[in-house]
């Protein structure tokens, strides 16, 4: 039988413009490693993750590096652009004013994990239910990756366990939320993660 392409590997022999995903993120390690997923020759997708590279940041400060690199960087047809925060202890009306900036164009958007990007990561592998607090969500995601610290393998995260947490994390955003998990631990990343699927 043959064997099945990756949804997001393009067909041989088949020209097609590469999307661009530009994904303004807070974290400098797990973040980018885990992007780093969607960028090879055979994708027809491209990821720009942002960040300052050296500390972790703010929403805000997320927010200010996307519009700096629109401004220099216009996006082509069909090209997005992400912001990815965590909830950790950020204020709504900070966060809210990352939500008013993905309204502007359909080819912007914002994604959001409460309590950290770390859940996102927790869904590939469980349900993620019970968790609460940061420390838990670490604490559950070590089950799964006994050598996780912040440094993440991106070749554990196989197609069939991105669909697994898309699929878990739709089933706890029933009905989707508008903005971003406030009151319980979730995650609006899957939402990102269905676009860049389905290119």
């Amino acid at each position: 039988m043959a064997k099945r392409r990756r949804k997001f590997e393009r067909n041989s022999g088949v020209s097609r413009y590469r999307r661009i995903f530009v994904i303004s993120v807070e974290g400098t390690k797990t973040e980018p490693q885990y992007f780093s997923i969607f960028n090879d020759r055979s994708k027809v997708i491209h990821t720009i993750c942002i960040n300052d590279r050296k500390t972790s940041s703010s929403p805000l400060q997320a927010l200010e590096r996307i519009r700096s690199h629109l401004e220099a960087k216009k996006l082509k047809k069909g090209d997005e652009a992400w912001i990815v925060v965590d909830k950790d202890n950020w204020r709504d009306q900070d966060l809210a004013q990352l939500f008013k900036w993905s309204l502007k164009l359909d080819s912007y958007g914002f994604a959001l994990s409460n309590p950290k990007f770390e859940y996102w990561l927790l869904l590939h592998f469980e349900d993620g239910h019970g968790v609460r607090t940061p420390k838990e969500c670490d604490d559950r995601l070590v089950r799964q990756l006994p050598d996780y610290c912040k440094n993440i393998n991106p070749r554990l995260f196989s197609e069939t366990r991105i669909l697994e947490a898309i699929s878990r994390a739709e089933r706890k955003d029933s009905p989707p939320i508008i903005d971003w998990h406030r009151s319980e631990c979730g995650t609006t990343v899957h939402r990102l993660f269905k676009k860049l699927i389905d290119c």
